[in-house]
């Protein structure tokens, strides 16, 4: 890593595109401090796990080529360049293509997750050359979100004969608690990426993406914005998160409202999911996904449950209620199957643009919880493990399978 390079300043969070003419650097506004997120990189477990996987290297080369860039265009080229490697690279290690770089197993989601914290840091803390404004280096930072994290780089093949699923999953979290956790459903993003699965319909080809674990970016639309252009192409999409421990959950019902825990900035959020076109948002949104076929089948070792609790505010009442068996008609969401946080969110979110769409009933879609990723017995301090490995793995096939049982139904 280099050194941090502190600077006081506040994020602008207007996405700009214009170029700029180079001036002097004496000119150029004020770069803003890193976030919390950003500060857990100096960590002995992350800078273990990056030596491990020789992901170590990705944030010095990008503050290189910031260095020698010339103008705002040229270093919005160079973030976007950098940010799709890291994409490839990760997925690529993941898949067992190139060096593995380190004896971190290539299952393992989290060097992607702190190599990427790593390069924003970088674009925070650069001092260039020339002019740069607050909402131009938001703007980068922005576009290497996008692009290192696969959002950029969704490709379906054209031609008949060859089903579309579109899968998403997540950064880390909850990491002041334990800084080595990894995150199962962004491990199967890397893992399942552009992969081909044979079901008896033919073959189905899957993409996927990962969000972060951040209030901040899910209001200003990060899902939207991604999901938008494909849903109306796919033949099935879930969300998928990191949910209880022992079992995979298929969410019945998703809740528009946020239940206040904190992000990996460490902020919270209590509200109603804002969305646009409050007006005609629903407290409840539903699955389409073929729930009564995954639940029924043998996907893996963990059982699946088809999930359908929530927690509500009864019509006329005022304190919440747990609903085993779903929400009541005209209450007001209090938790979704799915819980209070992103992991119902981007459900939620991802569901009301397919109600949207007018796609309720062509289009299978909802969200599917993962089993907690544990370390093995005994294991406190070290970052990894035999038994972390295996169930990781397990977890992938699993969820590889519950997709090919959910092409074959829909």
């Amino acid at each position: 890593m280099n050194p941090l390079r502190l600077r006081l300043g506040v994020l602008g969070l207007a996405l700009l595109t214009g170029f700029t003419t180079p001036t002097a650097a004496s000119a150029a506004e004020a770069a803003p401090s890193p976030t919390v997120e950003e500060q857990r990189l100096d960590g002995a477990v992350p800078r273990e796990i990056l030596r491990r996987s020789g992901f170590d290297t990705v944030a010095p080369r990008l503050g290189r080529a910031l260095d020698a860039a010339r103008s705002y265009g040229e270093a919005r080229r160079v973030v976007a360049r950098e940010g799709t490697e890291l994409w490839r690279r990760a997925v690529d290690r993941a898949q067992g293509r190139g060096p593995a770089g380190g004896d971190l197993s290539r299952d393992d989601d989290r060097p992607l997750y702190w190599a990427r914290l790593g390069m924003t840091r970088e674009v925070r803390a650069w001092e260039p050359r020339f002019h740069l404004t607050h909402d131009q280096r938001a703007a980068l930072l922005d576009e290497l979100e996008r692009t290192s994290r696969g959002q950029t780089a969704l490709r379906y093949p054209h031609g008949k004969g060859l089903k579309r699923i579109l899968v998403t999953g997540f950064d880390p979290f909850t990491l002041d608690r334990d800084i080595r956790i990894s995150n199962p459903s962004g491990a199967t993003a890397l893992a399942l990426d552009g992969t081909v699965i044979e079901t008896a319909d033919g073959p189905a080809r899957i993409e996927t993406a990962v969000f972060p674990v951040r209030w901040r970016d899910f209001t200003e639309g990060t899902v939207e914005r991604t999901l938008r252009p494909y849903l109306p192409k796919v033949d099935l999409f879930t969300t998928v998160s990191q949910g209880r421990v022992g079992r995979f959950d298929v969410e019945r019902t998703n809740g528009a409202w946020r239940g206040g825990f904190a992000d990996n900035d460490n902020i919270g959020r209590t509200e109603t999911v804002p969305v646009a076109d409050p007006a005609s948002q629903p407290q409840w949104t539903t699955t389409t996904l073929p729930y009564r076929a995954i639940v029924a089948s043998d996907t893996g070792r963990f059982p699946v449950y088809d999930n359908t609790g929530v927690t509500e505010i009864p019509a006329g009442g005022t304190e919440p209620v747990v609903r085993p068996e779903g929400p009541t008609p005209g209450s007001t969401a209090r938790a979704g199957g799915g819980g209070d946080y992103l992991s119902n969110e981007i459900a939620y979110r991802a569901t009301l643009l397919r109600d949207r769409l007018g796609l309720h009933d062509l289009l299978p879609g909802g969200h599917v919880h993962t089993p907690v990723l544990q370390f093995g017995a005994g294991n406190t301090t070290e970052v990894t493990d035999p038994e972390f490995v295996r169930n990781r793995l397990d977890i992938i096939t699993q969820v590889r399978t519950i997709l090919r049982v959910a092409a074959e139904e829909s």
